[in-house]
């Protein structure tokens, strides 16, 4: 039987034991070095789990690596995030790496705070997704821990890599599809505008969206409105539009979260979607299959998103130093809720 070290802990030599290999293959294992088979490897983890070894985190911090990411998210509503995680947990799967959840509440600086507090704690590598701080403070924070940014838009920099869909695009095919079913007032509900506006995914919708009704000959009928990522504030704003004088025949959300917002402000002023309205949203979240929503929307495949960031960030841990820009190309799934306009 493998015996313990003397506080009762299993450590790295009662693996190599019970394993029937050497202390310094167990750690080519721990360290995911080059060259381990895939045998030695599951001999080594069957070892592990049925021991209950745990690796000390401290002192693997001190050797260099913690096998800990931060995975920071602007809050907890948005259902689109899950699916991220989803994708960074299946990426991660088959690793060491465990993720940590940060929520910053879209507070730049709860954002940078927590930033801060996964370098103190040694963490190996950061994802940050729709990020607040500066571009400036977010190349400094790159430059002392591997980073990578989802949904963020900015000018070349070497010190992090970013994931995005490419949201101009996406929102080009939100026009097209809703022109093409008759529709020609439409209206973009935005999130409030900030600091960081420019590098943010909503502004990169709101271009596509405008580039999109100016070559539809539709440029008069452009409507923008912008809303606190608050269910009240979209309520407010959604009614606001609803009730205007010139009520939009469609609605572009830029995001699932408002869209389904938008559906229940709808239908308790008693407007019919898509009879009175059509309501397109950005996500293609599992809540758009849902019969009572039935909601259009933009799939950018958040696993992808998730996948493709834990993949560009243990690239990073491991040594790559050139920046690198994934691009998932989105499509549109049509549901009920934009169906063709009725004649009028």
């Amino acid at each position: 039987m493998a015996q313990r070290g003397k506080d009762g802990r299993v450590t790295i030599r009662t693996v190599a034991e019970d394993a029937g290999v050497s202390v310094a293959a167990v750690s080519k294992v721990l360290r995911e070095a080059y060259g381990v088979s895939e045998a030695l490897r599951a001999k080594v983890q069957a070892s592990m789990q049925r021991l209950g070894y745990r690796p000390h985190a401290a002192a693997r911090g001190m050797r260099g690596q913690t096998y800990t990411l931060g995975f920071m998210i602007p809050d907890l509503h948005n259902p689109f995030f899950a699916d991220i995680y989803a994708g960074l947990n299946a990426a991660l799967e088959r690793t060491q790496y465990q993720p940590m959840l940060g929520v910053s509440g879209s507070v730049a600086q709860t954002e940078k705070a927590l930033i801060e507090a996964m370098i103190d704690r040694r963490m190996d590598g950061i994802i940050v997704i729709g990020p607040r701080l500066p571009d400036e403070e977010l190349r400094e924070i790159a430059s002392r821990i591997p980073t990578v940014l989802i949904a963020y838009y900015a000018g070349e920099s070497p010190n992090f890599d970013t994931v995005n869909n490419d949201d101009q695009h996406g929102a080009r095919l939100v026009v097209e599809h809703l022109v093409a079913a008759g529709y020609r007032s439409i209206a973009y509900l935005s999130q409030e505008v900030h600091a960081t506006a420019s590098v943010q995914v909503t502004t990169q919708r709101e271009i596509g969206f405008r580039a999109g009704m100016a070559a539809a000959g539709l440029s008069g009928h452009v409507h923008v409105a912008h809303a606190l990522q608050t269910p009240r504030e979209t309520q407010h704003v959604a009614r606001q539009l609803l009730e205007s004088r010139n009520r939009p025949e469609a609605i572009f959300c830029w995001t699932d979260f408002i869209a389904l917002e938008v559906l229940s402000v709808a239908r308790d002023l008693g407007l019919s979607v898509p009879g009175d309205l059509a309501v397109v949203g950005y996500d293609n979240t599992s809540y758009c299959d849902l019969a009572q929503n039935s909601l259009t929307s933009i799939d950018q495949s958040g696993q992808v998103l998730g996948l493709q960031a834990a993949r560009l960030l243990i690239e990073r841990i491991k040594g790559r130093t050139t920046p690198e820009r994934f691009m998932v190309t989105p499509r549109l799934v049509s549901r009920g809720s934009s169906a063709p306009r009725r004649a009028a």
